[in-house]
This record gives structure tokens, C-alpha cells and sequence, in this order.
């Protein structure tokens, strides 16, 4: 139901704003899972991105893309990171990789249980292993859930785009806290790191080439805002500076909705993360009730995000307040 809420909070924004118009089936979509469109970066030898067309163009606007990911190969074997949110996306994904090696694909990580980020493990090989965290596997094998997660995905990435068809395919590799996979002569870490945006939040690390993988506790590039959607937002403080200090200055970061990124981009989510605490409780102090306190934290250095009024106003000073007000 929580999730549910959240997307209908997005469409309302989005058509409020005009980030997403009417198609001629009068649909009102965060984004066209039928129209996405990836495209492939190399980064490092043997290990790629993988992101929407216009990420370049709207991150820097500050609006929201469809899903990033990427792939690491070695001299073995090819790890995915991010199956999409169908099998088409899922098969452009392979398609990317067959572009570069015949290697086989043996490993598929989801870094949570989103759809857009899991939905299209079962396009790929079945001798491919999907990894993923204890939560995250829970929750695609909870069948009344994952139909229901089909259907209002299906109606906000679009319906007939094959969310529909989408067939749960869960881990065959358990991580909860960090485990090593060697491709040959290239090795990944995968790791949990602590609660990011969800319990079974998931960042892979290729040490030999500096690149990192987040999901969505960093959702893109200033200006865009960690979404609080479960609030507990001291935990989110303390994994992101634990992020920060485990990631050298010459890293590249593949956030989750957009281009690869620097560390330092991660100093604007740590800095607003700490001025929403100290405003947040400053209005708790005051006796603020929620609604006043929402108009009083405008934290103008951090406004630029087209989703601020939502990300920002809606649902991060609300479910700070709540975990203050305990």
C-alpha cells in the first residue's frame, strides 16, 4: 500500500508540473517503459554503464530518468548490475553485452527489490545467478505482493510494455553483508552497507577500476534528493557517509537513476540529509505542527530538483518529523 501511494504521489506531481503529458491514451506515466531508450558508456576495461538516452540532458535539469546499470567482464565471465523493469530493457541489456564479449552472462545482481531495478531477471539466461539481499528475495516470493507491486508499476511505467508478463525470479545468491565474485583477473565486491532507502539495499564495487554502484540511495546527480520514503533517515545519514569515506576522490559512482558521477556529488545528499536533521528538529523544538513545519524548512541551497515540492515537502520533512517526534 506504501508503494502504491508513493508512485500516485509521483504521477500527481509530474502532471501537476508537466514533467509527464497526456498520451493519446490519456496516460499519465513517470516514464514510458515501451519508448526508454539505454545506451552504453564504457568506463574502465571490462566494465560498462548503462543508462537512458536522455539522462545526460535531464539529470543536469534535474528530472528524473528510467533506471541506470551497467556490467563488469572478466577474462570468465560477465556480472550484470540492474535486470530493468522488463524484458525489453532486459534484452537491451544483454544485447549490450554481446556487443563487447562472448563471454557468458553468470551473474545478475539487483541492488533492491524495485521493479525497475529486478523486474527483468527472467530474461536473462537461466545458468545466469541472480544475487540479491535476504529482503529483496522475501519480497519477490511474497506472491499476493508481487502481483499487486505488477500492477501499479504496470500503471505508472505503462501498461501493454510487458511489466504485465513479468515472471518473479528470485535469488540464487543470498547477500546480507558483502561477499567477493571473482570473473577472472577482475573482481567484484558486493556489499550491504546498511539501510540506504530499504532494508536489502545492495552496492556493488569494482576495486581494480574504482567504480561503484549505488541503486537508489543516490538517486542522480545534484539536484536530485535521496527520497525518504521509510523515513529513517539517520540511518541513511550514516550509510552515505560510510559510502563516502570508503570511496577513494577518482572513483566513478553509477547512481541509479542517471550518468556516472563523482564522490563529491555525494557531499550535496550527506549536506542536505544534515540540514533537514538540524532544520527538522529545530521546528520540533518551536512546537511547529507538520504543516507549518514544511513551510518553514525551504532549505533554498538545496531547491533545483524538479521533484523537490514532492521529494522534498511531501515525504522527506514529514517522515524526518516522524522520527524526531518519537
Amino acid at each position: 500500500m506504501k508503494r502504491m501511494i508513493t508512485f500516485l504521489a509521483i504521477t500527481l506531481m509530474f502532471s501537476y508540473t508537466g514533467l509527464a503529458k497526456a498520451e493519446e491514451k490519456k496516460e499519465n506515466l513517470v516514464w514510458d517503459a515501451g519508448t526508454v531508450q539505454l545506451q552504453l558508456e564504457k568506463l574502465a576495461t571490462g566494465v560498462y554503464a548503462v543508462y537512458p538516452t536522455d539522462a545526460k540532458v535531464k539529470n543536469k535539469k534535474g528530472y528524473p530518468v528510467a533506471t541506470s546499470g551497467g556490467f563488469v567482464v572478466g577474462d570468465n565471465e560477465v556480472l550484470v548490475i540492474e535486470s530493468m523493469v522488463n524484458k525489453r530493457l532486459a534484452k537491451q541489456v544483454i544485447g549490450f553485452v554481446k556487443q563487447v564479449t562472448d563471454k557468458p552472462i553468470r551473474y545478475v545482481v539487483n541492488t533492491s527489490y524495485h521493479g525497475d531495478h529486478a523486474y527483468g531477471n527472467y530474461a536473462f539466461p537461466k545458468t545466469a545467478k541472480i544475487i540479491q539481499h535476504s529482503k529483496t528475495k522475501a519480497f519477490m516470493e511474497n506472491k499476493e505482493a508481487f502481483e499487486a507491486d505488477k500492477k501499479f508499476m504496470a500503471q505508472y511505467f505503462g501498461a501493454g510494455r510487458g511489466i504485465e508478463d513479468v515472471i518473479a525470479r528470485t535469488a540464487d545468491i543470498i547477500i546480507d553483508d558483502k561477499k567477493s565474485i571473482d570473473l577472472g583477473n577482475k573482481k567484484v565486491e558486493i556489499m550491504h552497507l546498511g539501510f540506504a532507502q530499504t532494508e536489502g539495499d545492495l552496492f556493488v564495487w569494482v576495486p581494480g577500476e574504482k567504480v561503484f554502484w549505488t541503486g537508489n540511495p543516490i538517486v542522480a546527480m545534484p539536484p536530485a534528493l535521496p527520497w525518504l520514503l521509510d523515513g529513517k533517515h539517520e540511518e541513511v545519514l550514516a550509510t552515505m557517509k560510510k559510502v563516502r569515506s570508503f570511496l577513494p576522490q577518482d572513483a566513478i559512482i553509477v547512481p541509479g537513476h542517471g550518468i556516472p558521477i563523482e564522490p563529491k556529488n555525494l557531499d550535496f545528499t550527506i549536506s542536505y540529509l544534515e540540514t533537514l536533521h538540524v532544520k527538522v528538529k529545530s521546528s520540533i523544538d518551536k512546537y511547529m505542527a507538520l504543516e507549518d513545519a514544511q513551510k518553514y524548512i525551504t532549505m533554498k541551497d538545496f531547491q533545483g530538483y524538479a521533484l523537490w515540492d514532492w521529494v522534498h515537502t511531501g515525504v522527506n520533512v514529514p517522515n524526518t518529523f516522524k522520527d524526531l517526534s518519537k
